[in-house]
């Protein structure tokens, strides 16, 4: 038990020191990525109005991909920031700020970095 609130503790202050650096605007908003053990959520974020404009999460994928095989957690990732990507440039915007949430650039975050960039966006 107290491992798991050194880790969460641990996480809460990369995050404000990640957040701290990191602003995002109407012409370059935010991408945040919150993973937790079985999903991943990505927003993009405007922080001067403090709105979200578009959000995407792997439910969305779950519901297209019924009857299938099972998806890595982290193929899951890599789609999900593909599909934001694609709401995203609907609207016009192409250029974003990545906020990795005070996670390690790897693994899920990193793939759903990686897909946004596939599908167009810019860090």
């Amino acid at each position: 038990m107290l491992r798991k609130k050194i880790k969460i503790n641990s996480r809460q202050r990369r995050h404000k020191r990640v957040r701290a650096k990191i602003f995002g605007t109407a012409k370059c908003p935010r991408l945040s990525v919150f993973r937790s053990n079985k999903h991943i959520y990505l927003q993009i974020i405007d922080d001067e109005k403090k709105k979200t404009i578009f959000s995407a999460s792997d439910f969305e994928l779950e519901s297209k991909g019924k009857g299938k095989t099972k998806i890595i957690k982290t193929d899951k990732a890599y789609q999900l920031g593909e599909l934001l990507a694609k709401k995203a440039l609907k609207s016009k915007i192409k250029k974003v700020v990545f906020d990795r949430g005070g996670y390690k650039y790897h693994g899920r975050i990193k793939a759903a970095a990686e897909g946004a960039r596939k599908a167009g966006l810019q860090f």
